[in-house]
């Protein structure tokens, strides 16, 4: 079976000829449990998401702030393995259709093995990765296997990259560019901020690919705000607080899919 690139193109392709910008949604595997985190994507899928981004729980989560670090211990602490996060893939997909990515640190992918874990991926139907901690230069080896089993490599791009640094990582990234819309880790904040749209504006000028913004969304006003200048809003550390601060997971569930709701207005509101 070959990865879905194709049908998150297509997704992002769909929003922006709704003229809105498309809602994408977080969530580590294995939190609260196994099957507890595959109902919160079936729910924030339920609730409007476009797509989903499953994260792969890492010990070190470098750009994870807190919110994020507590769920991956949680996981991790429930003994969660790669072959969970590809099921969670799986059955997330098959429940909706809609397109599920894998956002994940280099070094669990580097010691499973690139070739296992690309074709893994492409058959539980994922379209494809987001690496925010694998240098481009040091990208070949997994971006020709990702290619071959027809899934996307999302890179990272943060404020502080160059105009020369963003042409470099657009040119042999695919299905859209993730990108930073501050300096620091994942969290909900107070303001998205101006630094933001400038970097959606230097993007673009170096791509063809849709630009999504993520880092510190957390309600319907700041999707709305976001977008008004990016092709995709990302949304991870409030789905993830929500789950935290539910008495049960069923509670959890009901409030990530009225999250989800919420963003999906807002990002209609652009």
């Amino acid at each position: 079976m070959s990865g879905n690139i194709q049908l998150l193109g297509d997704t992002l392709a769909a929003a922006k000829a709704d003229n809105r910008a498309a809602l994408i949604a977080y969530l580590p595997a294995g939190f609260p449990t196994v099957d507890g985190g595959i109902a919160a994507v079936k729910a924030v899928f339920d609730g409007g998401a476009d797509v989903v981004e499953v994260g792969l729980p890492h010990s070190d989560p470098v750009l994870d702030g807190p919110v994020i670090q507590t769920a991956d211990d949680i996981a991790l602490r429930g003994g969660v393995k790669i072959a969970d996060v590809m099921r969670t893939v799986r059955e997330a997909y098959e429940a909706t259709g809609k397109p599920v990515l894998v956002m994940t640190y280099w070094n669990p992918v580097d010691r499973y093995g690139v070739e296992r874990f690309t074709a893994e991926l492409a058959e539980a139907g994922g379209a494809g990765c987001i690496l925010p901690d694998l240098p481009v230069q040091e990208s070949e080896l997994w971006r020709q296997h990702a290619e071959k089993q027809g899934l996307a490599t999302v890179f990272v791009v943060a404020p502080s990259s160059r105009d020369e640094r963003l042409a470099k990582i657009t040119a042999v990234g695919s299905g859209f560019v993730y990108a930073a819309s501050l300096m620091g880790v994942t969290g909900t904040r107070a303001s998205v901020g101006a630094q933001a749209q400038d970097l959606v504006r230097r993007t673009r000028a170096t791509t063809g690919l849709p630009v999504c913004v993520g880092l510190g969304v957390s309600d319907a006003a700041q999707a709305a705000e976001v977008a008004g200048f990016a092709d995709g809003v990302i949304v991870g550390s409030a789905f993830v607080k929500r789950m935290l601060d539910a008495a049960d997971e069923e509670a959890g569930l009901v409030a990530v899919r009225a999250l989800a709701a919420e963003l999906a207005e807002g990002v209609r509101k652009r």
